[in-house]
């Protein structure tokens, strides 16, 4: 697996798990002021956003494939930025620290306006930069996957996410049988000494051409955490393989 992109992903997950959470905490206690009958929608919007964050994230770090990576993202995102420009609408162009001992009403009684339109400008940013997160790591799941698909992973949309390459690197493998690591794990081939060719970047990524030797099969081995595939050359014809 390509263990950059993974402790990138983990790291990014996590840091938008912690400003859910604040987020939550705070719709918590507007929620418990407002509910259930001032400003309904918005407050009951602003619980739900960063549940179905916190919840959708949690099972993603478990297990996930980037087409369901990258559906998640684009609806957090729209969610986001809807919780955001929301926010800022019932804010407007207020000035806090102006309101004085203004209050404002809720369901129970009389809340500082200030106290109030301080909550609302934290939750304003807190929205955004969830918002800014998640956009930046739908187009990393957009760009590498079609990157992948480039160096020859058709179907890397529907391969575990942590297989998905950082810039500069190949597509991880897992261990999976379909992607052997060992040459040894060929079941079947006509000679046992092989000739190895170790192939820089440039020849695989760039689309350059491998000189095949007369009577010899090329048999073209993945890279192991992002490293470039390995391209071997073994005479006579391989009649079966675990490929």
């Amino acid at each position: 697996m390509t263990v950059l992109f993974r402790n990138l992903r983990i790291f990014g997950y996590a840091s938008v798990l912690l400003l859910s959470a604040a987020v939550l905490g705070i719709a918590s206690y507007l929620a418990s002021q407002f509910l259930p009958h001032i400003r309904f929608a918005f407050t009951t919007y602003s619980l739900v956003a960063p549940s179905f964050t916190i919840v959708v994230l949690i099972i993603l770090l478990f297990w996930s494939r980037p087409w369901i990576d990258a559906i998640f993202l684009l609806i957090s995102t729209i969610s986001w930025l809807a919780l955001a420009a929301w926010v800022r609408d019932i804010n407007g162009p207020a000035e806090c620290h102006t309101l004085g001992s203004s209050r404002t009403h809720t369901a129970h009684g009389t809340i500082s306006s200030q106290s109030f339109c301080y909550l609302s400008k934290v939750l304003e940013g807190l929205s955004w930069s969830i918002f800014i997160l998640l956009m930046f790591f739908l187009i990393f799941v957009i760009a590498l996957a079609n990157r992948s698909q480039i160096l020859g992973r058709p179907h890397i949309w529907n391969e575990d996410v942590i297989n998905l390459p950082w810039f500069g690197q190949y597509p991880g493998y897992s261990g999976l049988p379909l992607y052997p690591l060992n040459p040894d794990d060929l079941s079947q081939a006509v000679h046992p000494a092989p000739t190895i060719y170790e192939a820089p970047p440039q020849i695989i990524g760039n689309g350059g051409v491998i000189q095949q030797q007369p009577g010899h099969s090329i048999i073209i081995w993945p890279g192991i955490n992002g490293e470039p595939p390995r391209i071997e050359q073994r005479p006579g014809f391989v009649t079966h393989s675990t490929l």
